[in-house]
């Protein structure tokens, strides 16, 4: 049995696809079936330890991104993607698997596009509550839908319900428990003092950083801070708040990071009372811990799916929703202190968080891709 993963880009893409190839091996296991070999076709490796832990094999295709603005680079990349067809048609040949798993984005298009000339099943998953364009062209095809908000249903118009599945958003079990036994004296942490985590992505947030910055002094006197700050950003930060917390008595409360490795963010997680973050996939790992959120997506002139993330989470009661245009240290603050001030605000956020969550969605996707891939095999 052959089980191929395409997707990448971002960590969006590629870490769900490595929740799913984890869950697919142990579904195998517990199956007593024989465990199929897993592959990736995609034009980087992201993560090369990621697939290297995970025995999974890289087949590199490349593929031109198509930008929503105009561009030359559009030209070229249009070419680089019909090169990438070629070569995933040819690989995808030579290595003929079961099934194909989907993430969407440009990286996939080349090895969709191949799948579904060589009648190879489809299975997609839809991160964003707004469907992207290749998965809504992969869902013409598509044996099955997968999607993590209920709202990225009414975009796909055209599709039998019951080709469309609400599974959530995989999150890697190595993250999806927080830690909360000796994370204190992990992490340097007050035992007493409440905890406030944030979040700006893998490259960190420059207006998020800066706002907190800003609202530091204040924040500091009632919270501790840990703050992934992005590693572009952490040593113009670090010279920063030498200056504005020279003098203030509880400095020692600010912890910023350049980056949370998984072990470093279960324990932030297993400590933190409100979590800052942007509107990407870590809205699902937020949602996993049970955790009360402030979420600042992106500008829709920058990520057309953040805004409309974030509200679909919002809707839910699990976060508040704060748009870039009104943020500032004020807001930050005020939202912070309204969510810890408020105990029933609190447990109606967590309770909300915890029900947005589909801590199974790996396991269903999991459960679909090794059905189809054993039909295919006969």
């Amino acid at each position: 049995m052959k089980i191929l993963f395409t997707g990448g880009g971002s960590g969006g893409h590629f870490y769900p696809i490595i929740a799913v190839a984890q869950a697919v091996i142990t579904r195998a296991k517990e199956r007593k079936i024989l465990l199929p070999s897993l592959h990736y076709m995609a034009p980087s490796k992201y993560n090369p330890r990621a697939l290297f832990d995970n025995d999974i094999e890289f087949l590199s295709v490349p593929a031109g991104k198509v930008r929503r603005y105009f561009s030359l680079l559009n030209i070229t990349d249009a070419f680089k993607t019909a090169y990438g067809c070629i070569i995933a048609l040819i690989k995808m040949y030579s290595l003929y698997p079961d099934v194909v798993f989907g993430k969407g984005g440009y990286a996939s298009f080349p090895t969709l596009f191949a799948a579904k000339l060589l009648h190879i099943p489809v299975i997609i998953h839809e991160s964003d509550s707004k469907p992207g364009r290749v998965n809504l062209w992969a869902a013409k095809f598509a044996r099955k839908i997968a999607i993590s908000y209920p709202d990225a249903a009414d975009h796909f118009k055209k599709t039998p319900p019951d080709r469309i599945a609400h599974t959530g958003n995989p999150v890697r079990s190595d993250i999806i428990i927080p830690l909360s036994n000796g994370a204190h004296d992990f992490l340097k942490l007050e035992q007493t003092t409440p905890t406030v985590l944030i979040l700006g992505g893998s490259q960190g947030s420059q207006n998020i950083n800066d706002v907190i910055l800003a609202a530091l002094p204040e924040l500091l006197n009632r919270y501790q801070i840990i703050h992934q700050t992005g590693r572009a950003n952490i040593e113009e930060i670090k010279s920063t708040t030498e200056i504005i917390l020279k003098d203030h008595p509880y400095a020692h409360r600010y912890h910023p990071m350049d980056y949370l490795n998984d072990l470093t963010l279960r324990m932030s997680a297993g400590v933190a009372e409100i979590i800052v973050s942007r509107a990407g996939s870590t809205i699902f790992e937020i949602a996993a811990w049970g955790i009360p959120s402030i979420i600042i997506p992106l500008p829709h002139s920058i990520s057309h799916d953040q805004t409309s993330n974030a509200f679909s989470y919002g809707r839910t009661g699990a976060a508040t929703v704060v748009q870039e245009n009104n943020l500032s240290a004020h807001i930050i603050i005020g939202e912070i202190d309204r969510i810890h001030n408020n105990p029933t605000i609190q447990q109606s956020m967590k309770d909300q968080a915890r029900a947005f969550a589909r801590l199974d969605s790996s396991t269903l996707i999991a459960d679909v891709l090794i059905d189809i891939a054993l039909e295919h095999e006969h």
